[in-house]
Protein backbone atom coordinates (compact mmCIF):
# COMPACT_ATOMS: atom_id res chain seq x y z
CA UNK A 1 0.00 0.00 0.00
CA UNK A 2 2.77 2.05 -0.30
CA UNK A 3 5.53 3.38 2.10
CA UNK A 4 3.10 5.50 4.32
CA UNK A 5 1.56 2.07 5.31
CA UNK A 6 5.09 0.60 6.80
CA UNK A 7 3.97 -1.02 9.85
CA UNK A 8 6.42 -1.79 12.83
CA UNK A 9 6.79 -5.53 13.48
CA UNK A 10 3.83 -7.49 14.99
CA UNK A 11 4.23 -7.71 19.09
CA UNK A 12 3.55 -11.34 19.14
CA UNK A 13 1.48 -13.89 17.50
CA UNK A 14 0.47 -15.46 20.35
CA UNK A 15 0.35 -12.89 22.99
CA UNK A 16 0.77 -14.44 26.73
CA UNK A 17 -1.83 -14.13 29.02
CA UNK A 18 -2.31 -14.54 32.79
CA UNK A 19 -4.80 -17.51 34.84
CA UNK A 20 -7.18 -14.22 35.06
CA UNK A 21 -7.65 -13.19 31.98
CA UNK A 22 -7.34 -17.40 30.92
CA UNK A 23 -10.30 -17.67 33.24
CA UNK A 24 -11.84 -14.69 31.43
CA UNK A 25 -12.14 -16.57 28.15
CA UNK A 26 -14.94 -18.32 29.40
CA UNK A 27 -18.42 -17.85 27.61
CA UNK A 28 -19.86 -14.86 29.88
CA UNK A 29 -21.67 -11.62 28.49
CA UNK A 30 -19.00 -8.73 27.94
CA UNK A 31 -19.82 -5.38 28.99
CA UNK A 32 -19.04 -3.00 25.98
CA UNK A 33 -15.98 -0.95 26.40
CA UNK A 34 -16.69 2.65 27.05
CA UNK A 35 -13.27 4.61 28.02
CA UNK A 36 -9.53 3.50 28.24
CA UNK A 37 -8.47 4.82 31.73
CA UNK A 38 -4.14 5.34 31.62
CA UNK A 39 -1.99 6.00 34.33
CA UNK A 40 0.04 9.34 33.47
CA UNK A 41 3.19 7.00 33.99
CA UNK A 42 2.47 4.64 31.39
CA UNK A 43 1.35 7.24 28.58
CA UNK A 44 4.83 8.97 29.63
CA UNK A 45 6.86 5.50 28.89
CA UNK A 46 4.83 5.40 25.45
CA UNK A 47 5.53 8.94 24.33
CA UNK A 48 9.38 8.75 25.69
CA UNK A 49 9.77 5.39 23.85
CA UNK A 50 8.12 6.60 20.73
CA UNK A 51 10.01 9.77 20.07
CA UNK A 52 13.34 8.16 21.33
CA UNK A 53 13.46 6.07 18.44
CA UNK A 54 11.65 8.09 16.06
CA UNK A 55 11.36 8.22 13.38
CA UNK A 56 11.29 4.45 13.30
CA UNK A 57 8.16 2.77 14.28
CA UNK A 58 8.18 1.33 17.50
CA UNK A 59 6.13 -1.07 19.45
CA UNK A 60 5.26 -1.98 23.16
CA UNK A 61 2.96 -4.17 25.55
CA UNK A 62 0.46 -2.83 27.82
CA UNK A 63 -0.63 -4.46 30.97
CA UNK A 64 -3.63 -3.35 33.19
CA UNK A 65 -7.13 -4.37 34.41
CA UNK A 66 -10.20 -5.17 33.06
CA UNK A 67 -12.83 -3.69 34.78
CA UNK A 68 -16.50 -4.02 33.39
CA UNK A 69 -16.52 -1.30 31.21
CA UNK A 70 -13.65 0.44 31.50
CA UNK A 71 -9.95 -0.80 30.79
CA UNK A 72 -7.31 0.45 33.06
CA UNK A 73 -3.84 0.87 31.51
CA UNK A 74 -1.40 0.98 34.27
CA UNK A 75 1.93 0.68 33.15
CA UNK A 76 3.71 -1.15 29.52
CA UNK A 77 7.30 -1.80 28.46
CA UNK A 78 8.59 -1.91 25.05
CA UNK A 79 9.40 -4.68 22.17
CA UNK A 80 13.35 -4.68 21.59
CA UNK A 81 13.78 -3.49 17.87
CA UNK A 82 14.53 -6.81 16.01
CA UNK A 83 17.08 -6.74 13.52
CA UNK A 84 16.38 -8.33 9.78
CA UNK A 85 18.90 -11.37 11.07
CA UNK A 86 17.75 -12.03 14.11
CA UNK A 87 16.15 -14.97 15.16
CA UNK A 88 12.34 -15.46 14.34
CA UNK A 89 9.53 -14.47 16.75
CA UNK A 90 10.65 -16.84 19.54
CA UNK A 91 12.86 -14.56 20.73
CA UNK A 92 10.36 -11.65 21.18
CA UNK A 93 7.89 -14.29 23.01
CA UNK A 94 10.70 -15.20 25.66
CA UNK A 95 11.42 -11.57 25.80
CA UNK A 96 8.04 -10.84 26.84
CA UNK A 97 7.49 -13.85 29.60
CA UNK A 98 10.32 -12.75 30.98
CA UNK A 99 9.51 -9.35 31.17
CA UNK A 100 6.08 -10.08 32.55
CA UNK A 101 7.81 -12.74 35.48
CA UNK A 102 9.63 -9.47 36.60
CA UNK A 103 7.25 -7.87 36.91
CA UNK A 104 5.17 -10.20 38.55
CA UNK A 105 7.97 -10.46 40.94
CA UNK A 106 7.64 -6.93 42.41
CA UNK A 107 4.39 -6.83 42.26
CA UNK A 108 3.58 -4.81 39.05
CA UNK A 109 0.51 -5.62 36.94
CA UNK A 110 1.05 -7.72 34.59
CA UNK A 111 -1.95 -8.70 32.94
CA UNK A 112 -2.13 -8.34 29.17
CA UNK A 113 -4.52 -5.64 27.57
CA UNK A 114 -3.01 -4.65 24.35
CA UNK A 115 0.07 -2.97 22.88
CA UNK A 116 1.37 0.06 21.31
CA UNK A 117 2.65 1.34 18.80
CA UNK A 118 4.03 4.74 17.30
CA UNK A 119 2.99 6.23 13.84
CA UNK A 120 4.17 8.10 11.15
CA UNK A 121 1.50 10.95 10.53
CA UNK A 122 -1.79 8.54 11.30
CA UNK A 123 -0.46 5.97 8.84
CA UNK A 124 -1.74 2.99 11.18
CA UNK A 125 -5.03 1.70 9.20
CA UNK A 126 -3.33 -1.24 7.48
CA UNK A 127 -4.00 -5.27 7.54
CA UNK A 128 -0.98 -5.84 9.66
CA UNK A 129 -2.92 -3.73 11.87
CA UNK A 130 -5.97 -5.54 11.70
CA UNK A 131 -4.23 -9.39 11.96
CA UNK A 132 -2.49 -8.00 15.06
CA UNK A 133 -5.95 -7.35 16.45
CA UNK A 134 -7.42 -10.82 15.70
CA UNK A 135 -4.15 -12.19 17.09
CA UNK A 136 -4.64 -10.80 20.17
CA UNK A 137 -8.74 -11.76 20.23
CA UNK A 138 -7.77 -15.12 20.29
CA UNK A 139 -6.39 -15.33 23.69
CA UNK A 140 -7.59 -11.75 25.18
CA UNK A 141 -11.21 -11.01 25.49
CA UNK A 142 -10.82 -7.49 25.27
CA UNK A 143 -8.06 -5.10 24.40
CA UNK A 144 -7.25 -1.98 22.64
CA UNK A 145 -4.16 -0.39 20.87
CA UNK A 146 -2.87 2.85 21.72
CA UNK A 147 -1.63 4.76 18.18
CA UNK A 148 0.73 8.09 19.61
CA UNK A 149 1.91 10.10 16.67
CA UNK A 150 5.41 12.05 17.51
CA UNK A 151 5.26 14.09 14.24
CA UNK A 152 1.75 15.20 14.85
CA UNK A 153 2.59 15.71 18.73
CA UNK A 154 5.09 18.28 17.55
CA UNK A 155 2.73 20.75 16.02
CA UNK A 156 0.91 21.06 19.96
CA UNK A 157 -1.60 18.00 19.95
CA UNK A 158 -1.11 15.25 21.77
CA UNK A 159 -1.53 12.68 19.16
CA UNK A 160 -2.77 9.45 21.60
CA UNK A 161 -5.71 7.64 20.63
CA UNK A 162 -7.54 4.01 21.42
CA UNK A 163 -8.49 1.53 18.95
CA UNK A 164 -10.19 -1.40 18.85
CA UNK A 165 -11.74 -3.77 15.96
CA UNK A 166 -15.38 -3.10 15.50
CA UNK A 167 -17.21 -6.64 16.63
CA UNK A 168 -19.32 -6.20 12.73
CA UNK A 169 -15.96 -6.01 11.13
CA UNK A 170 -14.22 -8.83 12.94
CA UNK A 171 -17.15 -11.08 12.14
CA UNK A 172 -16.58 -10.42 8.63
CA UNK A 173 -13.06 -10.68 8.71
CA UNK A 174 -12.99 -14.18 10.34
CA UNK A 175 -15.19 -15.03 6.72
CA UNK A 176 -12.64 -12.96 4.42
CA UNK A 177 -15.35 -12.44 2.36
CA UNK A 178 -15.39 -8.75 1.75
CA UNK A 179 -17.25 -8.37 -1.51
CA UNK A 180 -20.24 -6.08 -2.20
CA UNK A 181 -22.69 -8.37 -1.41
CA UNK A 182 -21.79 -8.92 2.11
CA UNK A 183 -20.76 -5.45 2.64
CA UNK A 184 -24.22 -4.45 1.78
CA UNK A 185 -25.86 -7.24 3.99
CA UNK A 186 -23.92 -6.17 7.02
CA UNK A 187 -23.84 -2.30 6.24
CA UNK A 188 -20.71 -2.27 6.73
CA UNK A 189 -18.58 0.79 5.60
CA UNK A 190 -15.25 2.24 5.38
CA UNK A 191 -15.67 4.33 8.69
CA UNK A 192 -16.70 1.01 10.78
CA UNK A 193 -13.11 -0.50 10.54
CA UNK A 194 -11.92 0.73 13.57
CA UNK A 195 -13.56 2.07 16.52
CA UNK A 196 -11.90 4.99 18.61
CA UNK A 197 -12.47 4.76 22.56
CA UNK A 198 -12.08 7.65 24.48
CA UNK A 199 -9.32 7.89 26.98
CA UNK A 200 -8.87 9.46 30.04
CA UNK A 201 -5.36 9.94 32.59
CA UNK A 202 -5.29 9.29 35.91
CA UNK A 203 -3.11 9.66 38.50
CA UNK A 204 -2.52 9.75 42.07
CA UNK A 205 -3.58 12.48 44.75
CA UNK A 206 0.72 12.96 45.36
CA UNK A 207 1.64 13.12 41.81
CA UNK A 208 -1.52 15.04 41.31
CA UNK A 209 -0.26 17.48 44.01
CA UNK A 210 3.09 17.73 42.91
CA UNK A 211 2.13 18.73 39.50
CA UNK A 212 -0.16 21.46 40.19
CA UNK A 213 2.57 22.86 42.53
CA UNK A 214 5.14 22.54 39.12
CA UNK A 215 2.72 25.12 37.01
CA UNK A 216 2.14 27.46 40.10
CA UNK A 217 6.26 28.01 40.08
CA UNK A 218 7.05 27.47 36.59
CA UNK A 219 8.20 30.70 34.38
CA UNK A 220 7.06 31.71 30.76
CA UNK A 221 10.19 29.78 28.88
CA UNK A 222 10.81 29.73 25.60
CA UNK A 223 8.54 26.72 24.48
CA UNK A 224 5.63 28.68 25.74
CA UNK A 225 6.42 31.33 22.54
CA UNK A 226 7.15 27.99 20.10
CA UNK A 227 3.59 27.03 20.33
CA UNK A 228 3.20 30.62 18.14
CA UNK A 229 6.07 28.78 15.74
CA UNK A 230 4.24 29.62 12.10
CA UNK A 231 6.10 27.34 9.90
CA UNK A 232 4.09 24.01 8.85
CA UNK A 233 5.54 23.75 5.90
CA UNK A 234 7.50 20.37 6.52
CA UNK A 235 4.45 18.81 8.04
CA UNK A 236 1.81 19.52 5.29
CA UNK A 237 4.21 19.03 2.85
CA UNK A 238 4.62 15.25 4.50
CA UNK A 239 0.89 15.06 4.35
CA UNK A 240 0.28 15.81 1.09
CA UNK A 241 3.12 13.53 -0.01
CA UNK A 242 1.52 10.55 1.38
CA UNK A 243 -1.79 12.00 0.62
CA UNK A 244 -0.71 11.40 -3.01
CA UNK A 245 1.19 7.81 -2.74
CA UNK A 246 -3.23 6.94 -1.20
CA UNK A 247 -4.30 8.49 -3.96
CA UNK A 248 -2.26 6.38 -6.81
CA UNK A 249 -3.29 3.53 -4.83
CA UNK A 250 -6.95 3.89 -4.30
CA UNK A 251 -6.61 4.06 -8.60
CA UNK A 252 -5.18 1.01 -8.78
CA UNK A 253 -7.57 -0.46 -6.48
CA UNK A 254 -10.42 1.20 -8.63
CA UNK A 255 -8.69 -0.29 -11.92
CA UNK A 256 -8.96 -3.96 -10.15
CA UNK A 257 -12.83 -3.65 -9.60
CA UNK A 258 -13.24 -1.78 -13.72
CA UNK A 259 -11.14 -4.86 -15.09
CA UNK A 260 -13.37 -7.15 -13.14
CA UNK A 261 -16.86 -5.62 -14.27
CA UNK A 262 -15.33 -5.68 -17.55
CA UNK A 263 -14.45 -9.36 -17.40
CA UNK A 264 -18.10 -9.47 -16.10
CA UNK A 265 -19.65 -7.91 -18.88
CA UNK A 266 -17.42 -9.92 -21.49
CA UNK A 267 -18.66 -13.24 -19.52
CA UNK A 268 -22.28 -12.31 -19.99
CA UNK A 269 -21.93 -11.30 -23.65
CA UNK A 270 -20.61 -15.16 -24.22
CA UNK A 271 -23.31 -16.56 -22.23
CA UNK A 272 -25.75 -14.62 -24.55
CA UNK A 273 -24.25 -16.37 -27.41
CA UNK A 274 -23.82 -19.61 -26.06
CA UNK A 275 -27.85 -19.70 -25.15
CA UNK A 276 -29.04 -18.24 -28.44
CA UNK A 277 -26.77 -20.90 -30.31
CA UNK A 278 -27.97 -23.14 -27.60
CA UNK A 279 -31.77 -22.41 -28.42
CA UNK A 280 -31.24 -22.42 -32.28
CA UNK A 281 -29.77 -26.05 -32.01
CA UNK A 282 -32.48 -27.52 -29.94
CA UNK A 283 -35.27 -25.35 -32.47
CA UNK A 284 -33.65 -28.22 -35.03
CA UNK A 285 -33.16 -30.94 -32.98
CA UNK A 286 -37.18 -30.61 -31.90
CA UNK A 287 -38.07 -30.49 -35.84
CA UNK A 288 -36.09 -33.81 -36.42
CA UNK A 289 -37.46 -35.09 -33.83
CA UNK A 290 -34.84 -35.41 -31.38
CA UNK A 291 -34.76 -34.23 -27.16
CA UNK A 292 -33.82 -30.77 -26.86
CA UNK A 293 -30.37 -30.06 -25.05
CA UNK A 294 -30.04 -28.47 -21.25
CA UNK A 295 -30.19 -24.22 -21.67
CA UNK A 296 -27.59 -24.65 -19.02
CA UNK A 297 -24.17 -26.27 -18.94
CA UNK A 298 -22.48 -26.20 -15.39
CA UNK A 299 -18.81 -27.74 -16.60
CA UNK A 300 -18.76 -24.77 -19.27
CA UNK A 301 -16.32 -22.06 -18.10
CA UNK A 302 -18.39 -19.35 -19.31
CA UNK A 303 -20.78 -20.71 -16.25
CA UNK A 304 -18.47 -20.22 -14.09
CA UNK A 305 -19.10 -17.12 -11.43
CA UNK A 306 -15.60 -14.60 -11.49
CA UNK A 307 -14.58 -13.73 -7.93
CA UNK A 308 -14.91 -10.47 -6.55
CA UNK A 309 -11.86 -8.62 -5.61
CA UNK A 310 -11.85 -7.72 -2.22
CA UNK A 311 -12.94 -4.35 -0.94
CA UNK A 312 -10.87 -3.96 2.15
CA UNK A 313 -7.62 -2.80 1.06
CA UNK A 314 -9.81 -0.23 -0.68
CA UNK A 315 -11.13 0.40 2.99
CA UNK A 316 -8.00 0.75 4.44
CA UNK A 317 -6.78 3.57 2.06
CA UNK A 318 -10.03 5.30 2.20
CA UNK A 319 -9.14 5.50 5.79
CA UNK A 320 -5.90 7.15 5.47
CA UNK A 321 -7.40 9.35 2.47
CA UNK A 322 -9.42 10.70 5.17
CA UNK A 323 -7.20 11.25 7.90
CA UNK A 324 -4.46 13.17 6.38
CA UNK A 325 -7.45 15.48 5.05
CA UNK A 326 -8.14 15.85 8.69
CA UNK A 327 -4.95 16.32 9.51
CA UNK A 328 -3.94 19.19 6.79
CA UNK A 329 -7.29 20.82 7.82
CA UNK A 330 -6.63 21.00 11.16
CA UNK A 331 -2.84 22.60 10.64
CA UNK A 332 -4.37 25.03 8.50
CA UNK A 333 -7.00 25.64 11.07
CA UNK A 334 -4.55 26.42 13.82
CA UNK A 335 -2.41 27.95 11.48
CA UNK A 336 -4.82 30.76 11.01
CA UNK A 337 -5.41 30.96 14.61
CA UNK A 338 -1.71 31.66 15.34
CA UNK A 339 -1.20 34.09 12.62
CA UNK A 340 -4.09 35.97 14.49
CA UNK A 341 -2.28 35.87 17.81
CA UNK A 342 0.56 37.18 15.87
CA UNK A 343 -1.32 39.84 14.24
CA UNK A 344 -2.51 41.19 17.76
CA UNK A 345 0.94 40.98 19.54
CA UNK A 346 2.42 43.22 17.00
CA UNK A 347 -0.19 45.27 16.25
CA UNK A 348 0.51 45.94 20.15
Amino acid sequence: MGKYSKEPENPTKMPARSFLQAVATADVKVSPLRVVRMEGVAILKIIKHCKDFAPTLVTGQLLGLDVGGVLEVTNCFPFPIREEDDEVETDGANYQLEMMRCLREVNVDNNTVGWYQSTLLGSFQTVELIETFMNYQENIRRCVCIIYDPSKSNQGVLALKALKLSDSFMSLYRTNNFIGEKLREKNLTWVDIFEEVPITVSNSSLVSAFMTKLESESPVTQSDFDRLELSTKPFVERNMEFLIDCMDDLTMEQQKFQYHYRNVARQQTQQQAWLQKRRTENMSRKASGEEPLPEEDPLNPIFKPLPEPSRLDSFLITNQVSNFCNQINGVAGQSLCRLYVTKALQDN
